[in-house]
């Protein structure tokens, strides 16, 4: 057998050897088969697993004419998700499987099992923290033991009952299905690969090994090693073709043979070692490169559990517990939000050329280190703000979420546009070579304070003593309008939001377990016989809602659910697009606002939580006393064409008073530093406003029912085992979050969330606390102790607290310096 080495030198000379030579693979076109279960490249196959039956051809009985839950797609992820819908008691769930179990990716996965970014596996059937370490599985065994629990796999297709649920995991199938169903499915096929050597003497006791620098990985089989990895140039599988089964195609030495250089500098008895086999096959890969999972936001009843980017032997059977649960329960037992469907924007989820990028770069930096503040250069540019070319004009350096291109920071250094994707040189692309943006990214990847430290301090400091002028357009901004609107709001938000009209509430989202889906401010409207871009018509009540711009489509999503299951008429009316939104923050931002804004703004007559109609350089806005950084301030909604003129006017006004533009890691400093909770990152589904210190929004004082208020006050009479604590550290090191919170030498927890708070001039982080000893977590038990922060290996004293140490008593926002 010829060597890695000498397979790529001879790669240049002849065409790639055919998988005819390789010992125990058929060569496949993409709609071929193979003839016999003994070419599936694995120990056992399928017919000798489970005997002949597993393998015959149809349905062994009758179809039924109706199911509680059609799983679609019997490879890894659907066998396993039916073993939990099992184990939960659903009997009239069926699996449909148009080939065999496994035939469409799952067969030929290099099967690593091993730690997800430090999170073990769960097996199927098993403890979820049996698998301290990296292994090897072997799909087809480990799926057909997974998919043996009363269930019958199925071929063909069934009408199902309108009451049915249908998880879709048919891989890179799955955008197929989805059209079926009108929904949009956003991912990719490629060609993955891997080789198989000879054996090796000695290597029996080798661990499996990921070298990141040169991407590939090196996996321990019997008595030879796979090697793999992700390369810079991956090949698409333009054209899915529906009859593919079991079947592979030849391997491209030009785009694998990049691997071997590192292959053999990791192992280098490698280079003379030959090649027993090679694999490549169709994998699906996503724009996050995280699977897709959870209720589509296009269709009720229909679930995602797809794209898991080459992980679905890894993965299958911690997401299939998780996607049984979620299907039975209405939503998973952990906090899945990284892996929801729902973390994407509707328009993107259709759109080719951001799901074609995205996934790429995904691919090609799946081995990269995770920097703190990186940023995706693909896929850029597909949501713009009205301020967008005013800012970059400022010096903006943008950051993208969910589609939009957001104010990161603004440097000094002159203009930074973000510049069409170039594939990093790939397919023919020419690599920009003069790219500031991407210069400034590259200068931030970095675990110390970042090079631009100082230029975020002095935003941080000028919002703190003068004033900042944040575009906060990227907000989703949704009316809730109707009859029922008021029934609405009162069971959806934890706050009583039915006030009158004018005030404005900050409120959570909880679902039924008291697990908080969202964080928000809710505005009461009058009633409104006439539309204005600031107010929909409507009859009955309204609100009008703001949320975080990134989990937009997450609430929407879950607020329309509940409108649905309630069955209250009113409607959601999404306004994203419509409006933008500058926040004017600091000390100065009365005195400014008060040149541009057609309305007393005094404490009397503009307090805190309110809104208001107003005229600002000519042009309608609704002005909300609100901050989101702890100082006196207000927020414009703006009509989109009415943006530039109002920012221009402020920004005129603001000159003589200091004010100067700012961008959102001034206010994740900010933020962190007044004790302002983040959605997903200090507050999840999994955490209730108790544990979050956020009971000021819940309205349990009241006789008034809400979503999730049982599960909190049955928290509140049990007590709580859990409570989120602020940390400051007095010495001057950087914190990212997920740093180790030691407390009397004992781990209790890690942080959810950091940052420095400029003003106190200290790290500052916030994480949730639990008595190792399974106790009660009371203030006296987070005050007693002695605290430190653990980062990369190192503990340094903490000091915890209660609340945040900057402004505690909530001064600055009521105008009081």
């Amino acid at each position: 057998m010829a060597s890695l080495s000498r397979a790529l030198r001879v790669a240049a000379t002849r065409p790639p050897r055919s998988l005819a030579r390789c010992p125990g693979l058929c060569p496949l076109s993409s709609g071929a088969r193979p003839t016999a279960e003994k070419n599936v490249p694995y120990q056992r196959t399928l017919k000798e697993e489970r005997g002949p039956s597993a393998v015959a051809q149809g349905p062994s009985r009758p179809l039924p004419s109706t199911a509680d839950v059609v799983v679609i797609g019997g490879g890894s992820l659907g066998c396993q998700t039916l073993y939990h819908l099992a184990k939960l008691g659903v009997s009239g769930a069926l699996l449909l499987e148009r080939g065999r179990l496994t035939s469409g990716t799952t067969w030929h996965t290099a099967a690593g099992q091993g730690l997800r970014r430090g999170v073990p596996r769960a097996e199927p059937g098993g403890d979820q923290d049996a698998v301290p370490t990296d292994e090897r599985g072997r799909p087809l065994r480990d799926t057909v033991r997974a998919r043996r629990r009363h269930h019958r796999p199925r071929r063909h297709l069934l009408r199902t009952g309108q009451g049915c649920h249908r998880p879709g995991s048919t891989g890179v199938w799955a955008g197929a299905v989805g059209r079926m169903a009108g929904v949009k499915v956003p991912l990719v096929a490629m060609h993955h690969a891997y080789v198989v050597t000879e054996r090796i003497e000695g290597i029996q006791n080798m661990p499996n090994v990921r070298d990141h620098d040169a991407s590939i990985y090196l996996r321990l089989q019997g008595d030879a090693l796979s090697v793999g990895g992700y390369e810079a140039n991956p090949i698409f599988w333009e054209e899915v073709s529906d009859k593919f089964a079991f079947g592979l195609f030849d391997l491209d030495w030009e785009v694998f043979g990049q691997h071997i250089e590192g292959a053999i500098n990791r192992v280098p008895v490698l280079e003379k070692t030959g090649v027993k086999s090679t694999v490549c096959g169709p994998e699906s890969f996503t724009p996050d490169h995280k699977p897709l999972m959870g209720e589509a936001p296009e269709l009720r009843g229909f679930f995602l559990g797809c794209g898991f980017n080459s992980a679905g032997m890894m993965l299958g059977g911690g997401c299939g517990q998780e996607l049984a649960h979620w299907i039975v329960h209405g939503r998973p037992e952990k906090d899945m939000y990284s892996y929801d469907i729902r973390r994407f924007h509707c328009s993107l989820t259709g759109h080719r050329r951001w799901i074609r990028e995205r996934s790429h770069e995904s691919y090609a930096k799946n081995y990269s280190i995770v920097f703190p503040h990186d940023e995706p250069l693909a896929g850029r540019s597909m949501r713009t703000g009205p301020l967008h070319e005013e800012l970059l004009a400022q010096g903006c350096v943008f950051q993208e979420r969910h589609g939009w291109e957001r104010p990161g920071w603004f440097t000094p250094e002159g203009t930074a546009p973000v510049l069409p994707y170039d594939y990093y040189g790939a397919y023919g692309n020419r690599a920009h070579q003069d790219h500031a943006y991407g210069k400034l990214l590259a200068d931030e990847h970095t675990f110390d304070f970042p090079p631009h430290h100082d230029v975020i301090k002095q935003e941080c400091l000028a919002c703190r003593g003068a004033a900042a002028v944040f575009d906060m357009s990227y907000f989703g901004k949704f009316y809730l309008v109707g009859l029922d609107a008021r029934k609405a709001a009162d069971w959806l938000f934890s706050a009583d939001v039915s006030r009158p009209p004018g005030s404005t509430v900050y409120t959570c989202m909880l679902n039924h377990r008291g697990g908080t889906e969202s964080d928000l401010t809710v505005s009461r409207l009058a009633p409104s016989p006439q539309a204005s871009p600031l107010t929909p018509a409507f009859e009955g009540d309204g609100y009008y809602l703001a949320v975080g711009g990134a989990t937009a489509q997450h609430n929407s999503s879950y607020i329309l659910a509940v409108l649905q299951d309630r069955r209250f008429r009113c409607q959601l009316i999404d306004s994203s697009e419509a409006l933008g939104l500058i926040s004017i923050q600091g000390p100065a931002s009365r005195a400014i606002l008060q040149e541009v804004l057609d309305a007393d703004l005094s404490n009397e007559a503009f307090p805190f939580s309110t809104h208001k109609l107003v005229t600002a350089a000519g042009h309608l806005v609704r002005a909300m006393r609100l901050s989101f950084v702890g100082e006196l301030g207000w927020e414009l909604h703006i009509p989109r064409l009415s943006c530039v003129p109002v920012y221009q006017a402020v920004m005129a006004a603001g000159a003589k008073h200091g004010l100067v533009p700012a961008g959102y890691r001034a206010i994740d400093n900010l933020s962190i530093e007044k004790g302002y909770r983040h959605w997903h990152a200090d507050l999840r589904p999994d955490d209730s406003p108790l544990e979050a210190g956020l009971a000021f929004t819940c309205k349990l004082k009241s006789a008034t029912p809400f979503l999730g208020r049982e599960a909190l006050e049955k928290q509140r009479a049990q007590g709580l085992r859990r409570r989120l604590v602020c940390l400051t550290v007095d010495e001057k090191v950087p914190v990212f979050g997920l740093e180790a919170i030691w407390r009397d030498g004992r781990v209790v927890g890690h942080t959810r969330r950091a940052g420095f708070g400029f003003a106190i001039d200290k790290p500052i982080a916030y994480g949730y606390v639990r008595d190792p000893s399974g106790g009660l977590v009371s203030p006296d038990f987070v005050k007693s102790g002695d605290y430190a922060l653990e980062r990369m290996g190192v503990t340094y004293p903490a000091q915890a607290h209660l609340k945040s140490p900057f402004d505690p008593d909530n001064k600055r926002v009521k105008g009081i310096y």
